[in-house]
């Protein structure tokens, strides 16, 4: 076979046109940065899209993932697996839930966590709880029970109908919640903080009146803390600093150091719920994925890496308010740790291509906002770069008010 170019062009040719993909041949990273196979050096402010936790190369990372690789890289879950047992203890230990069930994936998490709540109500004795929703503004996947729950027209669109008994409550509307939720309300799923919706956060009011109708209704809460999970708030999952355990919990992105993996976390309240058969999965729980997230954890919690998440998010978020005086083009900052949106006053992909001219890496979301993800390993210097170069960019810009 002949080896293919790597360009645009070939990227065409090859595959089917999910993606927009930036012009870049990476040949490895290190830290906080990727670089090309030209010799070209970019700031990854993207990480994975939230996924490189401690950024790329870490020699604690790559030994869990070469250990185990030398073991086996893959039995299936007819066994049991240390690797498996060892994750799955941390999540419980950090949690203090009491189950936990590993998948590939966070869309996996979405449907597993969709199917849980159906099959609580029905073990519950209420065959007509089948009702599950969610929030304006959100995303939680691409499967066809996740994109049912997910608000966005440009995933949705050409792919009706979607499951039934799925709905929307507009996002941080109390008044909506109590008119949408009832007696045939199996779930909610919320993102405390939503990601792919341009980083918003959910109010503590909207949170503690829907605790109180979970109760007064008997339906499961499910936090889907797939992006803004594992430290990037600043706590390791982003609903610890309000009143509220949820039912269950999603996870996935970080969760396998880069590997694919994703989990449901449960309470005892669901503990029960799944029995053998009900659900499975062939490859989830991986056993060099389970290796690689626990090393990840381990990481964060060594190094800091929460308080930095805490400390270098605020260090930017007040860069971008002092940049927001001068320039007319930034309208508003949303910043919960190393989850960043700025929005501006056009087509945020101007700016990531811009950034990218300077060789730094930035994504857009949500049309009109710059997201900000780097790893939680950043350094203050390293994000001083991004700060000087979205600065040097808002400087050259025509002011839109002019």
């Amino acid at each position: 076979m002949k080896t293919p170019a790597i360009n645009l062009e070939t990227e065409q040719q090859l595959f089917f046109h999910n993606y927009s993909r930036l012009p870049l041949d990476v040949g490895y990273g290190k830290g906080s940065f990727l670089y090309t196979t030209d010799g070209q050096r970019y700031l990854d402010m993207i990480a994975g899209i939230g996924v490189n936790a401690i950024g790329y190369g870490d020699q604690r990372l790559r030994q869990a993932i070469s250990e185990q690789a030398e073991k086996y890289i893959h039995i299936s879950n007819l066994f049991m697996q240390k690797p498996q047992f060892n994750l799955a203890a941390k999540l419980l230990e950090i949690s203090g839930f009491s189950k936990v069930f590993f998948c590939n994936s966070g869309t996996e998490a979405i449907e597993a966590a969709i199917k849980l709540s159906r099959r609580f109500a029905v073990r519950n004795g209420d065959a007509t709880k089948t009702q599950v929703l969610s929030l304006t503004n959100c995303f939680h996947g691409r499967t066809y029970g996740a994109l049912s729950l997910t608000a966005k027209p440009k995933y949705v669109g050409g792919f009706e109908p979607l499951v039934p008994e799925t709905g929307m409550i507009d996002f941080n509307d109390v008044e909506d919640l109590e008119r949408k939720v009832s007696s045939h309300t199996a779930a909610v799923f919320v993102e405390i903080v939503q990601g792919e919706g341009g980083i918003h956060k959910v109010s503590e009011a909207f949170v503690a009146r829907l605790k109180e109708l979970a109760k007064e209704h008997d339906f499961l809460i499910v936090a889907d803390e797939i992006q803004a999970g594992c430290g990037r708030t600043g706590t390791f999952f982003s609903y610890m600093p309000y009143d509220i355990q949820p039912d269950l919990v999603c996870a996935a992105k970080p969760l396998g150091g880069g590997l694919p993996l994703g989990a449901i976390i449960g309470t005892e309240k669901v503990a029960e719920v799944f029995t053998p058969g009900s659900h499975g999965t062939t490859f989830g729980g991986n056993p060099v994925a389970c290796a690689a997230g626990l090393a990840m954890i381990e990481a964060i919690y060594t190094d800091g890496l929460m308080q930095n998440a805490l400390e270098t998010g605020a260090m930017i978020r007040a860069a971008l308010e002092k940049m927001a005086e001068k320039h007319a083009q930034i309208l508003e900052i949303r910043q919960y740790g190393l989850m960043i949106g700025v929005t501006v006053h056009r087509e945020a992909k101007y700016y990531v291509e811009e950034a990218m001219k300077r060789n730094v890496l930035v994504n857009a979301t949500s049309n009109n906002v710059i997201r900000l993800l780097p790893p939680l390993s950043i350094s203050r210097e390293e994000a001083q770069l991004c700060l000087d170069t979205l600065d040097e960019i808002f400087s050259e810009e025509s002011d839109p008010k002019a």
